[in-house]
């Protein structure tokens, strides 16, 4: 991690951003679109993809929508005999855990999980830290989300570095 394995070129960024818009476009709309080559367009996705720059086009899927409108962040301290490993593997099984992150500071991994409620939020905490190997947890309630995730503008600055 930390040195750049892909290079981006300016052709790469808006095709990125083309998808990012448009998930369901097709290759040859995106080569009409970029007034490129269709096989070009396909060169530079199998490129994108092969070394790990496009991870997926599967469909986003907003939580509030589907019933999950409570999200929050846990820092986790974990019992260290356990290791991260077997806490990761526990977080896995819990379909309310979104992602989770090792990290460094007050805790050793961060959590974004999703509940129906705040009451449901309290069963998904006790369930997260029903497991030996979770020693602590500390919960902060996100009140609204004011930058959703994107990569986009991040594309669009790894081609001007």
């Amino acid at each position: 991690m930390g040195e750049q394995t892909v290079q981006l070129d300016p052709l790469d960024a808006r095709l990125i951003s083309l998808l990012a818009a448009e998930p369901r476009i097709g290759v040859l709309e995106l080569s009409r679109r970029l007034a490129v080559a269709r096989g070009t367009v396909q060169a530079r996705l199998d490129k994108l993809i092969a070394r790990g720059a496009i991870k997926g086009f599967g469909p986003e899927v907003a939580p509030d929508v589907i019933g999950f409108g409570v999200t929050s962040f846990v820092t986790l301290e974990i019992i260290q005999r356990y290791g991260h490993d077997a806490v990761a593997e526990h977080l896995a099984e819990i379909p309310e855990v979104l992602e989770a992150h090792t990290i460094t500071g007050g805790g050793d991994i961060l959590c974004r999980i999703v509940a129906r409620s705040n009451a449901d939020l309290q069963r998904v905490i006790d369930q997260i830290v029903g497991y030996a190997g979770i020693g602590r947890a500390h919960t902060i309630i996100a009140l609204a989300e004011l930058i959703p995730y994107r990569t986009v503008p991040l594309v669009r600055s790894a081609i001007r570095s």
